[in-house]
C-alpha cells in the first residue's frame, strides 16, 4: 500500500501500520548516488574561484568604502573638527570682550571712586567753608555786641562816676555840715573833689 516512487534509490514512505526504517550512511550513498568528500572550502580544487570571488568582494568594498564611506566619515570628522575650532574661536573671542569688558568697568570704577572722594572733599571743604564764615559772622556779632555792651558799660560808669562826683559833694557837705555846722561853699566842694 505504500507508494512506491519511481526514482531508483528513492526510500518508500511507510505506510501507516508499518514501522518506518531506519537511515543508515549506506541509505544516504545510495540515495546521493555520490561520496561525499567534506567541506568543499577545505578542497584545494575549490580554491582558485573562491580567491576570485573573495579578491571581487574585496575591490567592490574598498571601492566602496573609498568612494563613499571614507569622504562621508572624513567630511564629518572635519566638519566636527571645523565646528570645534569654531567654538573654540567663538570662546577666546568671549572671553576677550569679556576681559575688555571687565578693564573698561574697573576703569570706570575707579574714576566713580575718583569723582565721589573729590565730591566728599569739596562738599567737605564747602561745609567748612560755610562753618568759618558762620563762626566769623556769630564772632563778628559777638564783638559788636560786646563793643555795644562796653561802650554801655563806660556810660554807665561815665555817668555813675559823676554821679558818685555829686554823692561824694554831697556827702562831703553833710558831713561838713554835721561837723561845723555851717554847710560848705561850692567851691569848696570842688577843691576838695579834685
Amino acid at each position: 500500500m505504500a507508494m512506491q516512487s519511481e526514482e531508483p534509490g528513492a526510500m518508500a514512505a511507510p505506510t501507516p501500520g508499518e514501522p518506518a526504517a531506519p537511515v543508515t550512511h549506506e541509505a544516504t550513498e545510495q540515495a546521493g548516488g555520490h561520496e561525499s568528500s567534506g567541506l568543499p572550502q577545505f578542497d584545494f580544487a575549490w580554491w582558485p574561484g573562491q580567491i576570485l570571488w573573495f579578491l571581487i568582494i574585496f575591490a567592490v568594498v574598498l571601492v566602496f568604502m573609498r568612494l563613499f564611506a571614507a569622504p562621508k566619515v572624513g567630511g564629518t570628522i572635519e566638519a566636527r573638527d571645523g565646528h570645534i575650532a569654531g567654538q573654540i574661536a567663538d570662546a577666546r573671542r568671549m572671553k576677550d570682550e569679556a576681559d575688555a569688558k571687565a578693564r573698561a568697568a574697573a576703569v570706570e570704577l575707579a574714576e566713580a571712586r575718583a569723582k565721589s572722594q573729590k565730591l566728599a572733599s569739596d562738599a567737605r571743604a564747602k561745609a567748612q567753608a560755610d562753618v568759618a564764615a558762620q563762626l566769623a559772622e556769630e564772632e563778628a556779632k559777638l564783638a559788636e555786641a560786646g563793643a555795644k555792651a562796653e561802650a554801655r558799660i563806660a556810660k554807665a560808669r561815665d555817668a555813675a562816676m559823676t554821679n558818685v562826683q555829686t554823692i561824694a559833694a554831697d556827702t562831703a557837705n553833710a558831713i561838713v555840715t554835721h561837723l561845723t555846722g555851717s554847710k560848705a561853699t561850692a567851691s569848696e566842694l570842688a577843691k576838695a573833689g579834685n
